[in-house]
């Protein structure tokens, strides 16, 4: 039989690590373990538990994430650790005890149109990211199989997600009359079989940072804050849920102008113009008077 051979990978995150086998490790789905009563089914993350920096281990095809607590860092470790997973896989050490399939999970999604034509809005019934994830082609999606697999579809042209959302935004070669079920169906069951939806260390989209820290930030002008303050509150519930996201970019002081940044369904919609004008930018006006002259946007 092939010995086993690691190689470390580094990732997005400075506290995750990939350690890829040159062979499959599990034939079942994906695993994540939080903590060594999680892992009962796992020998291998029960043993390396045991490693006192571990935090959590994931477990996916032929690859093997681990997160650490910040005692240690990867690169004083890492070596050590790839060795141990070395001695243990070519010892004949379990990985996950794979008896049984996965339970199919309980999942529900529903597809809602959204004001721009071009783009669907697919809801699930749970949490699907942490964050604003958006990917403009298959290269950018790398980090995300389900993004990847929602690319296979050759009419798919641009994949957004936000907590237990995901817009599609189409080529118009393809009409949502046709597909949406297809899409619904494809997504319910890839969630349902426990598909990952983002690779361990995926980074959010940068411009799609969570405004609420923004506001805070000392190193912006008042007028910015407060301007960030009224996009969270009143602005972004309502674009989220027409399958959008709107993200502060900058203000000018000497212009009065306001720049956002529009993503998701809001991106390139025909009717995000006159809600710019007619909805943000008065409500801004009104809110901050002189303070703003104009609201400009950018299609993210």
């Amino acid at each position: 039989m092939e010995e086993y051979v690691i190689t470390v990978r580094e990732t997005n995150q400075p506290t995750i690590l990939k350690f890829e086998a040159n062979q499959p490790l599990v034939s079942q789905g994906n695993y994540e373990f939080k903590n060594i009563d999680e892992a009962k089914e796992s020998p291998l993350a029960q043993q390396l538990f045991h490693l006192p920096f571990i935090k959590t281990v994931y477990v996916s095809g032929d690859f093997i994430a681990m997160e650490r607590y910040d005692i240690v860092q990867w690169e004083d470790v890492k070596d050590d650790v790839a060795q141990q997973l070395v001695e243990y896989l070519n010892a004949g050490g379990a990985v996950v005890n794979e008896a049984k399939k996965p339970t199919r999970e309980a999942i529900t999604v529903y597809a809602e149109v959204t004001p721009n034509p071009g783009v669907m809005k697919f809801v699930a019934n749970k949490k699907l990211v942490p964050a604003v994830f958006e990917f403009k082609n298959i290269d950018e999606a790398k980090d995300s199989p389900l993004a990847r697999k929602l690319f296979e579809f050759p009419f798919v042209k641009e994949v957004f997600m936000d907590l237990n959302y995901i817009s599609v935004s189409k080529y118009e070669v393809a009409d949502w009359n046709e597909v949406t079920m297809e899409l619904r169906e494809m997504i319910r069951d890839f969630l349902a079989e426990g598909g990952q939806v983002l690779s361990p260390g995926a980074t959010p989209t940068q411009n799609g940072t969570d405004s609420s820290t923004m506001s805070s930030n000392p190193d912006l002008d008042p007028t910015s804050q407060e301007i960030i303050g009224i996009l969270e509150e009143y602005v972004k519930p309502a674009v989220a849920s027409d399958g959008g996201n709107i993200v502060f970019q900058s203000y000018d002081e000497d212009s009065k102008k306001v720049h956002v940044i529009l993503q998701g369904a809001c991106s390139g919609c025909p009717s995000s113009t006159f809600t710019l004008k007619n909805g943000i930018q008065t409500m801004l006006q009104n809110m901050m008077g002189d303070k703003v002259a104009e609201v400009v946007a950018i299609n993210g």
